[in-house]
């Protein structure tokens, strides 16, 4: 046995919460509440300008902050979305263009973003550097309420006219800006348009109705004098949400906002509310459409309820049980009748309760329908919900919910969110609709009045009678493909340009030209920074946690068990190294992982096993994984993990499922044709939202070993390769990289996952054990006494793609496009310049180039310190020869005046990389499977101190060596064939295929 040593850390005394009824200058204490499953307790504040604040006190260094306005437009301009990048484009006290995306490289942070709901817009962040924490409440203060709003940078975000060639009015005219871009694009994807169309069709007369980021075809009608009259009435104090989080002293926080903001505006009255969506009489039916190809398969039909408010804590609860017991898991008794009629491919999109309305929702259905289903599916779900109600619901079933709602609880995890912005999330929707905020934080009172009741008598029975079988206010939502909608769309905008240009003269022209180079101007000067906040370099940490494990071996197995506070659940990793794997089983593999859990095991079918895991587990997942030395970027490894969740009580239960899906799983065709079906249809929406990712997964395969695993087990070659076998086309061919043997079909695929069964046992288990130190010694033998054999750990060398650009055409009006190189491993000297590198071109280069002047919604550059390949991207971006002119100015743009600050920035944003935010239930896992994988901690201090050491020379002297043309490889994700003259002059002609 052997453990890791640490040094232990002392946190200090958590200040003290005041008291109720004290005054902290203007503001009131009016509740202090104890919060006793996240060990907190919560504030709640009213200042005398009606600002309401929320403080939650507790002992987690990551610090948050936000403010949230209700913003309810009238219309669907985008007026509240627009508003949201406008004000974060300069303010009084910092007049730099862009100063949140300035503070990204100059702040230690753990999240900075900015989002726009349909009635609320949120200005979040967090940190775990006091002075950063700081540094950030001043400028989140100073650019909400004291935007410059310049009109400029309306032109630039917002909407403007611009020349084909800028400074040529004799050139086709176009509609630019950079939220007109992420909305065409947003438009195109189905999940995007379900979502406008499903508030539509429930609160026609509300706020609801409109486009709250912005229809393509309204954002032109908004006027820059419309932009500034909506920040004046919205961002004030009086109609302004605070919340705050963490140990720092509240007073000092509240004093900073005084001093800040409130000091600084008089009380003002603003009807932001939201009144009651008139019932409906009697059903109703909506269709919407999106541009698409896919008229087979691309239709959603959704059963859509009014329900009550969503402030009513007691009546949320219920609902959010119900739908967890309806849809909550595959054996579900809505969801199993729904996916077993074979109608659809999968649930429909946004299908569930949700209470992010003022009135809450309720919605079921199925996607991956063709056309005239429509009838079909809504019949299917009101005689389901009919024979619920007659056949009445199984206790054990809400049981196995209720379990769910006990580990959301309890649990505390950084994972998706930090943990420090998920508790303003639970208490954000009942605060702004005027409800208790306190209930969506703890829930005790509600789940003892709903036991009560439910020991009494039917509860969920007569709610799904009163509440969706009785209830007129229905919707049935079709969402259709239509393959001409994008050539309609276009021709659309076109002509809106020509209606709006109609009567332009000499002067209008002359006007544009003027505005597009005075905006061209302005991108182009350099704006000093000086009176921005900033960090050091000595604000970095100088080495990585040491998170103490101890380890045993167990036959073939090595076993860490890590304490941690995590409140009473048990966290389990089994990490399956596999032997060589058949070149034949490769493809299979990321097939067999998603199946795996949602198939059956040891006897039990799917719904058997599907309950028992929702009765005892908080969730079991697989997935697999390529990983390399630190020195060695061709020595790959695969593994197959299986990670799981439970309540300590029930972690022995936990043990069994994950032994019983390695050892004993079953497959049967027709569950494993529902599986393959859901996760193409998924897949398929994937790639107009997630477009930038394929293309760079796409180029990645043609530079990096890796690489080629990646776009084989996640990039459109998988795609492909679950088409061939789902729709019956070609298997996957898009790489070129040795796919021999493609899978011919369900059965052909059921004969790899028996082979891959086998194989995983031979492979070698690594487990991770993380709990509190009472719940440790959990018995492991039932895993570790399955793996027996003797069979090496496999070192898998595929061949990368040829180097060839390569395009794939899908649904959508904007293009991802990619490039990328292979470097070098984590361990050699030139990786952490690389990082750095990344870190620069995105902050100081491509986002100027790409988003500012170009108009996409992104750019980025990026670099995978393990997998050593180096990417630059863009994301929802109007152009494509042009982008890739800029990759290839990157060098270029080294030459140009940089100095210490820049070169500051960098470093101080790469950091973030090696730093990233832990909780109980990953800091040790990671720490053990780095440890395991040869990134030990002396390993990666080595990489932060050559990183705090990088120099302005290095990073030329890497992009020279590394990220040159040469080495280059290109994809592209878009709607049409990219190759024209323009791309050929760069001496770029890309082999084009469909998605």
């Amino acid at each position: 046995m052997t453990s890791l040593p640490t040094t232990a850390l002392v946190s200090p005394a958590l200040p003290a919460a005041p008291r109720v009824g004290e005054r902290l200058g203007r503001y009131t204490v009016e509740r202090v509440e104890t919060l006793p499953e996240m060990q907190g307790t919560l504030v709640l504040l009213s200042h005398e300008l009606g600002a309401r604040h929320a403080h939650v006190i507790r002992d987690d260094d990551n610090a948050a902050f936000a403010v949230t306005f209700p913003t309810v437009p009238k219309d669907s301009t985008g007026v509240a979305h627009i508003l949201e990048h406008i004000v974060l484009m300069g303010s009084q006290r910092y007049p730099v263009p862009d100063p949140f995306f300035a503070m990204l490289p100059r702040s230690l942070n753990t999240f900075m973003n900015a989002m726009t709901s349909n009635d609320w817009t949120t200005y979040p962040f967090s940190t775990r550097n006091e002075q950063d924490f700081f540094n950030l409440l001043g400028v989140y203060l100073d650019a909400t309420f004291f935007p410059l709003m310049r009109y400029e940078s309306f032109r630039q975000d917002g909407h403007r006219f611009e020349f084909q060639t800028p400074e040529d009015p004799t050139t086709p005219l176009k509609l630019q800006g950079v939220v007109y871009n992420e909305m065409k694009g947003g438009m195109a994807n189905p999940g995007s348009v379900m979502w406008r169309a499903f508030g539509k069709a429930l609160y026609p007369d509300l706020t609801y109705a409109n486009n709250s980021g912005g229809a393509p075809e309204n954002i032109p009608e908004l006027t820059y004098e419309n932009l500034r009259a909506f920040h004046a009435a919205h961002y004030h104090p009086s109609n302004a949400f605070f919340y705050t989080y963490g140990k720092l002293p509240l007073e000092r926080i509240l004093d900073g906002i005084e001093a800040h903001v409130m000091s600084r505006f008089e009380r003002q009255v603003l009807d932001v509310s939201i009144p009651d969506q008139t019932p409906f009489t009697e059903p109703r039916a909506e269709r919407a459409e999106y541009p698409g190809t896919d008229t087979e398969r691309g239709s959603q039909v959704s059963v859509l309820w009014k329900l009550g408010l969503s402030s009513d804590a007691d009546a949320n609860l219920r609902w959010s049980v119900l739908s967890d017991v309806l849809l909550g898991n595959a054996a579900a008794p809505l969801t199993r009748p729904l996916i077993e009629s074979g109608l659809g491919a999968g649930l429909a999109d946004l299908s569930g309760y949700r209470d992010s309305f003022r009135e809450g929702a309720f919605a079921v259905g199925l996607k991956g329908l063709g056309a005239g289903q429509v009838q079909a599916v809504e019949t299917l779900v009101l005689d389901t919900l009919r024979a619920i109600v007659q056949g009445g619901i199984a206790p054990e079933l809400i049981e196995s919910s209720l379990h769910q709602f006990e580990i959301g609880q309890k649990e505390v995890s950084n994972a998706g969110y930090p943990f420090a912005l998920q508790v303003m999330f639970r208490m954000l929707g009942p605060w702004l609709y005027g409800g208790d905020p306190l209930t969506g934080l703890r829930l005790d009172a509600e789940l003892e009045r709903l036991r009560a009741d439910l020991s009494a008598g039917r509860v969920f029975e007569t709610l799904i009678e009163q509440g969706l079988l009785n209830n007129p206010h229905r919707v049935t939502l079709e969402l259709a493909p239509n393959p001409e909608l994008a050539a309609r769309t276009e021709a659309d905008e076109q002509a809106l340009i020509d209606r709006l240009s109609a009567d332009f003269t000499d002067e209008d022209r002359a006007r544009v030209v003027a505005e597009s180079l005075r905006l061209k101007e302005l991108q182009a000067q350099e704006h000093p920074l000086d009176t921005l906040p900033t960090l050091s370099l000595s604000d970095v940490p100088p080495s990585v946690p040491r998170v103490p494990y101890r380890t045993e071996d167990a036959g073939r197995a090595l076993i860490a068990r890590i304490a941690q506070p995590t409140g009473g659940l048990t966290y389990l990793d089994v990490q399956v190294r596999l032997p060589d794997v058949p070149e034949d089983l490769l493809d299979a593999l990321p097939l067999y992982a998603f199946a795996v859990t949602r198939g059956g095991a040891a006897g039990q079918d799917y719904a058997e096993l599907s309950r028992r895991m929702e009765a005892v587990t908080g969730g079991v997942s697989a997935s697999v994984s390529a990983g390399v030395r630190p020195d060695d970027l061709n020595a790959l490894r695969l593994s197959l993990s299986f990670s799981g969740k439970a309540l300590a009580r029930n972690a022995p239960a936990l043990t069994d499922v994950i032994r019983d899906l390695l050892a004993a799983p079953e497959f049967t065709r027709d569950r494993l044709e529902q599986l393959l079906r859901q996760r193409l249809a998924g897949l398929k929406a994937s790639v107009v939202q997630s477009g930038n990712a394929y293309a760079e997964r796409l180029a990645g395969a043609q530079v990096s070993p890796a690489g080629v695993l990646g776009e084989r087990f996640g990039g459109l070659s998988a795609l492909n390769t679950l088409k061939g076998i789902v729709e019956g086309q070609p298997g996957a061919e898009e790489t070129g990289a040795g796919q021999e043997g493609g899978i011919s079909g369900l059965d052909d695929l059921l004969a790899r996952f028996g082979r891959i069964r086998d194989l995983i046992l031979t492979g070698t288990p690594v487990l991770a054990l993380t709990a509190t130190e009472d719940d440790l010694n959990l018995d492991l033998g039932g895993i570790t006494g399955l793996f027996t054999g003797s069979a090496p750990v496999g070192r898998p060398a595929p061949a990368t793609a040829p180097r060839t650009p390569q395009a794939r055409t899908t649904d959508s009006p904007v293009a991802f496009n990619a490039v990328a190189f292979q470097t070098v491993p984590y361990a050699h000297p030139d990786s952490p310049a690389l990082l750095v590198l990344s870190r620069l071109l995105r902050s100081n280069y491509l986002l100027k180039e790409i988003r500012e002047k170009g108009g996409a919604y992104g750019g980025a550059a990026s670099f995978d310190t393990r997998e050593g390949v180096f990417a630059m991207s863009s994301y929802r971006d109007p152009n494509i020869a042009r982008t890739y002119r800029v990759f290839r100015d990157a060098r270029a743009f080294l030459d140009t005046p940089l100095g210490q600050r820049e070169l500051t920035e960098a470093i101080l944003g790469a950091s973030k990389v090696l730093d990233p935010l832990t909780s109980p239930d990953t800091a040790g896992r990671m720490r053990f499977y780095s440890d395991q994988a040869g990134y030990t901690p002396e390993v990666q201090d080595a990489f932060k101190a050559r990183l705090l050491a990088v120099t302005l020379d290095d990073l030329r002297r890497v992009m020279d060596t590394w990220l040159t043309p040469e080495r280059a490889a290109y994809a592209v994700v878009t709607g049409r064939d990219p190759n024209d003259d323009t791309l050929k002059e760069l001496g770029l002609t890309f082999d084009v295929q469909g998605v």
